[in-house]
């Protein structure tokens, strides 16, 4: 019994380890229009989105009266005419909150229906692939590490250190 607790205290650090070593990425969920707007009327989306970068695995979160908009995904034409009769997908879930994967690389076009299109209810963006991480800064020869490599390597040592721990532990209990 203390044996396979043991084990199991040693995978759960080495599974530790491993997940502070994954390098982290970040998706963001974007409130259209902002926090106390959302989709409504009388709010520019286009200002709105102006300066947003969206990256694929972002997401939109329309917040709105459910009683009387909607979120419909058109194609380009049916954007700029405000044309609600086809649209590619509806959004719409019933309960005023619906969420919008952008998981590929393309424009996306939403209007609201039931003519609120006109009023200005229509948000266009642009979903990029994210940007490459930064390259790391060349050593310095002469002074032999700069401090990003130092970070980097704390980034590795340190939880790499506490799974050689956490293992030497567990197994300094099993004999």
């Amino acid at each position: 019994m203390e044996r396979s607790k043991a084990m199991m205290m040693a995978v759960a650090a080495v599974g530790l380890a491993l997940v502070l070593m994954v390098p982290q990425a970040d998706a963001t969920r974007y409130i259209v229009g902002g926090g106390g707007i959302g989709w409504t009327t009388n709010v520019n989306y286009t200002v709105w989105a102006r300066g947003k970068h969206f990256y694929n695995g972002d997401w939109l979160f329309f917040v709105y009266d459910r009683n009387q908009m909607n979120v419909l995904e058109v194609n380009k034409t049916d954007y700029e005419s405000c044309n609600a009769d086809h649209p590619l997908h509806n959004w719409t879930t019933g309960a005023g909150r619906d969420v919008v994967p952008l998981n590929v690389t393309r424009h996306y076009y939403f209007i609201s229906g039931k003519g609120f299109c006109y009023g200005g209810m229509k948000l266009a963006v642009r979903v990029e692939n994210p940007p490459p991480p930064p390259k790391a800064a060349p050593l310095n020869e002469k002074s032999g590490s700069s401090p990003s490599s130092i970070v980097y390597r704390g980034q590795l040592v340190l939880p790499a250190a506490f799974a050689i721990a956490a293992l030497w532990d567990a197994f300094a209990r099993i004999w």
